[in-house]
Formats: C-alpha cells, sequence, structure tokens
C-alpha cells in the first residue's frame, strides 16, 4: 500500500480547498469560484500552461516532466454542484441558496489539486500530464462543450483517467472493470394534443390524460419486448402533467419527460425509435398527436481494456492488490467524461467511501479520508504512464 508521504503530510491543506469549494458552489457553467481557484492554484504550483474559459468555465493546466518524452496523459476531474438545498450542517455547508456540491466534485477537484500540486514540485516523469478541470458533468454537457471547444485537439492525450466517489463501497478500495463501465442516457420531452371538455361529456373530448397514462405504461413494453434479453435498458418517466387544476375539466395537452438508459449506442437508437412509434401510435389509437423531442447527454462509458490494465496497475500499488476490483458490475447512472473516452483511449475508477448518504441527496458530503487515496492513484498512473 503507497499512499504518498507528502500528499498524506498535506491532507489539512487539500481538505481546505475542498471545503473552500464545498461552501462556494456553482452549478452547471457557473463554477466561476472553482474554476478561479484552481486557475489560482495551478499557477502557483509553477504549471507550464495554464489556459481558462474552455467549454465555459473550464481549465487545462499543462505540466511537463523533466525528461523528454512524445505521451501526454490526461487526468480529469468535474467541477459543478446541483441544485439542491443542503442539510448537511457541516460548519463549510454552502453559502449559496439551493446549490449545493451533492455529488462530490469538490472533492474530485481538489483531489486532481493535489495530484498537480505533487507531481509539480519534483516533475518525476517524462512527457507531459494535462489536467483537465470539466465544468458542467450533471447532465448540461461540459464534456461536450470541452471537445467542441477543442480539447483534445489543442491538448491531446495518449489516454485519459478520471475517478468518483463511491459511497457504500469499502473506504479505500478501488473498483472499476474492462468494457461497459457506466450507462449512456438520452432526455426525451412528449407533448400530447387531445381536446378538451367537460368532465360530463366525455363522449366529446380527446383526453390528453389518459393519452399520457397509457404511454406510461405501453412505453415499459420496449425493454421488455424489443430488447435483446441479455442486453439492459431503462425508460423513466420522471415528470408527468396533464389537466387545467380543475375537478371538472378533461385537458387538451399533456406533457411527459424523461430519460432512457442504455449499454449499447445501438439498443439506444432501438430505444429511440419504439418511444416515438410507442407515443404517436398510443396518441393516434385515442384521436390525438404526440411529437418527441430527444437530447443525447450521455454516451455509453466503455473503458479500455490497455487503459484498465495500468489503471488496475497502479491501484494495487496504491491500495494493495487485495483493495482492488476489477469486475465491479456496471452502472446505470451516467457520466459525461465518457465522451472524452470515445475516441481517446480512457478509464475510469469507483473509490470507495465507506457508509455514507448517496449522492443527489441534500445530507451527502464528500468523504475527506478519501482524497489522499485518490490523489496517490492520480500519482501512480504518471508513474506508469509516462516513466
Amino acid at each position: 500500500m503507497s499512499i504518498l508521504t507528502d500528499i498524506a503530510a498535506q491532507q489539512h491543506e487539500f481538505i481546505g480547498w475542498r471545503h473552500a469549494l464545498h461552501e462556494n458552489p456553482g452549478i452547471g457553467f457557473k463554477e466561476d469560484f472553482a474554476a478561479e481557484l484552481v486557475e489560482r492554484k495551478l499557477k502557483e504550483f509553477g504549471f507550464d500552461e495554464v489556459h481558462t474559459g474552455i467549454g465555459g468555465t473550464g481549465v487545462v493546466g499543462v505540466l511537463l516532466g523533466n525528461r523528454p518524452s512524445n505521451r501526454t496523459i490526461g487526468l480529469r476531474a468535474d467541477m459543478d454542484a446541483l441544485p439542491i438545498t443542503e442539510e448537511t450542517g457541516k460548519p463549510y455547508a454552502s453559502k449559496v441558496p439551493g446549490v449545493m456540491h451533492a455529488c462530490g466534485h469538490d472533492g474530485h477537484t481538489a483531489t486532481l489539486l493535489a495530484t498537480a500540486w505533487q507531481l509539480a514540485r519534483s516533475r518525476d516523469f517524462s512527457g507531459k500530464v494535462v489536467f483537465i478541470f470539466q465544468p458542467a458533468e450533471e447532465g448540461l454537457g461540459g464534456a461536450l462543450a470541452m471537445l467542441k471547444d477543442g480539447l483534445l485537439e489543442r491538448f491531446p492525450c495518449d489516454r485519459i483517467y478520471a475517478y468518483h466517489n463511491a459511497p457504500s463501497y469499502e473506504k479505500g478500495h478501488i473498483f472499476t472493470r474492462t468494457g461497459r463501465m457506466m450507462a449512456g442516457s438520452t432526455f426525451f420531452t412528449i407533448r400530447i394534443q387531445g381536446r378538451g371538455g367537460h368532465a360530463a361529456l366525455p363522449q366529446t373530448t380527446i383526453d390528453a390524460a389518459q393519452i399520457s397514462s397509457n404511454i406510461v405504461v405501453t412505453a415499459q413494453s420496449i425493454v421488455a419486448r424489443n430488447l435483446d434479453p441479455i442486453e439492459s435498458g431503462i425508460v423513466s418517466f420522471t415528470d408527468v402533467y396533464a389537466g387545467t387544476n380543475s375537478h371538472n375539466v378533461i385537458p387538451d395537452k399533456a406533457s411527459l419527460k424523461g430519460c432512457l438508459r442504455f449499454f449499447s449506442k445501438d439498443v439506444g437508437t432501438l430505444m429511440l425509435r419504439r418511444l416515438e412509434e410507442v407515443a404517436k401510435g398510443v396518441a393516434a389509437t385515442y384521436g390525438g398527436t404526440a411529437e418527441i423531442e430527444f437530447e443525447d447527454i450521455f454516451v455509453p462509458l466503455i473503458n479500455d481494456e490497455d487503459a484498465t490494465a495500468v489503471a488496475l496497475s497502479a491501484a494495487a500499488e496504491t491500495v494493495g492488490a487485495d483493495r482492488v476490483h476489477d469486475d465491479v458490475a456496471p452502472l446505470t447512472g451516467s457520466e459525461d467524461f465518457a465522451y472524452m473516452i470515445e475516441d481517446v483511449p480512457g478509464n475510469y475508477v469507483m473509490v470507495g467511501a465507506g457508509p455514507g448518504a448517496m449522492p443527489h441527496n441534500p445530507g451527502y458530503d464528500f468523504n475527506d479520508e478519501i482524497l489522499p487515496v485518490a490523489a496517490s492513484y492520480f500519482c501512480e498512473l504518471v508513474r506508469i504512464e509516462l516513466p
């Protein structure tokens, strides 16, 4: 087990950065405090290049090793918070009403800063490390924004790595797998048009509420009857509205929102097609119409085989082979880091945080005890990749 001594000795300072980030959260593309802190620290560390405003509020730092090499490794952390009112009662709780770091991105940012501090002190590696501080991971397309802003053209990488804290997983253990790691996700909005009328005269109406209810029920057959049984898919309706706030008016309009989740792009394409067919078909059956809009938010996160081998080796060196798990079950949650490793090989690991509230919960808080574990893991990745 090899938690770096220097990182452990400075843990209190890194935790201080994390708490400052926690107190001053920003939702996607509004992570001004985090971006300014990151920029300031990277410059203090003596980085060779510090670039801001990439994909909105994204920051990229470039650090050159003390030995020549053509290889470049990317390390990525997300910076955004969520529109949730904090209920932790911690002394460093959010000062921003209605916004909190409910997913641990404050911890991820502090981890990557700790890694930057450690590597900048000695530069004991060859080639180049690109530190990617990403905005707007929480369903707002921050990774795509950075990529569209030329992230990988301006800072080409041979491989890219990232991690996420994992409450309920054994603390200090590292979990990953080759191949499918996290699901892709597409958001959808269905707008239904019927004909409203008096509840006492239903025969004169086309009931938008009835249409929407049947779409919700029928759409569940997409997974049950259209997907190969060895594949996985989820159809979730998360917002259902129809009505006029009256007891005796049948509504003429309804709207449905939700998301599809899948581990294969082909499966995702099939689910999109079938949901549109179901929505329009059910609406037509009852005499109405339905229009549907899709928003591609996440692609499936696929861990590269070679990058995963490196990650497992670095994890074993950091926490011990008995605390490394290479067969974690694929997660149906999504992560837009997946876009960064569609064309560039990469790996994503989970670092166990032990018991505690789950992410996206007002009582959640990042476990500071895993910060030196994750930072040491990142440093070990660089040692292996850039000897």
